[in-house]
């Protein structure tokens, strides 16, 4: 079932994106080498609690913690754990809060210090992928046109994309129908209509495409151990135009006075 929102509903789950947007800007500030996850998972638990929202992952099915933390190769959906980040690391922070009876997700991959040259191109090209697909979020287009668009940025660069983690709805629930894959055909799948939010999210491998879960039943990593990136924003289609609901822009300015 797929719930179209009006565009009252759009404004309140912008709040709800905006506050998740917010919260990876705290964390942008905090990912340094020397520092956990388990540290980042704190900050924004409090920083979504403050804001008079709900962590929106926390006892979701039985995970843990508010934030899903991803290191290296490991692809989505990695538990938050004391171990240290480390100079050069790389780590897909994805957040999701519950605020105003409607659900923000978004993710984001931040570099850890220094990263290799060809791990920043994987995570520019992964962020650019993001945009290619939500182009295509325009009634009228099909779910395919999504995944070719993110696939096909991808793989003309020699990177491959997760299949079997997909995007989504999002609204009253976390996941909502349909699903986005990252890979199609031009033209194929259900047609796109205004009033609905999806999650588009490329998770995109700098080695082969195949994953597996690890032994605690939540984190998905790479088979072959290469590094993964994930970038993630929930868009509202529209008529001539698709609206971002999710926002990068606090994690970007904080990064660009880092830098």
């Amino acid at each position: 079932m797929v719930y179209l929102k009006t565009d009252e509903e759009i404004e309140l789950m912008r709040e709800s994106n905006l506050l998740v947007g917010k919260t990876l800007a705290e964390l942008a500030r905090a990912v340094k080498p020397g520092v956990s996850t388990l540290e980042l998972d704190k900050i924004a638990e409090t920083y979504i609690r403050d804001h008079k929202g709900v962590p929106g992952f926390l006892n979701y099915q039985g995970f843990p913690n508010t934030l899903c933390t991803s290191v290296n190769e490991q692809v989505v959906h990695g538990i938050p754990n004391k171990k240290p980040l480390q100079e050069g690391d790389i780590v897909s922070v994805d957040c999701g809060v519950l605020l105003n009876g409607f659900f923000g997700d978004s993710a984001y991959t931040f570099e850890v210090g220094v990263v290799k040259p060809e791990i920043k191109a994987l995570l520019e090209a992964t962020k650019a992928a993001l945009y290619k697909g939500i182009e295509m979020a325009v009634e009228g287009n099909r779910i395919g046109d999504i995944g070719y668009a993110v696939q096909e940025y991808c793989e003309t660069r020699g990177y491959s994309v997760v299949r079997e983690m997909v995007g989504h709805g999002l609204g009253r629930s976390l996941h909502e129908a349909p699903e986005i894959p990252n890979y199609g055909r031009r033209g194929t799948g259900s047609k796109l209509r205004k009033g609905m939010v999806i999650c588009i999210e490329p998770m995109i491998n700098l080695g082969k495409r195949q994953i597996l879960m690890e032994d605690d039943q939540w984190t998905i990593r790479t088979v072959d151990k290469s590094v993964s990136a994930h970038f993630e924003h929930a868009v509202a289609v529209g008529k001539n135009q698709s609206d971002i609901l999710s926002s990068f822009k606090f994690v970007e300015e904080v990064l660009t006075l880092q830098s």
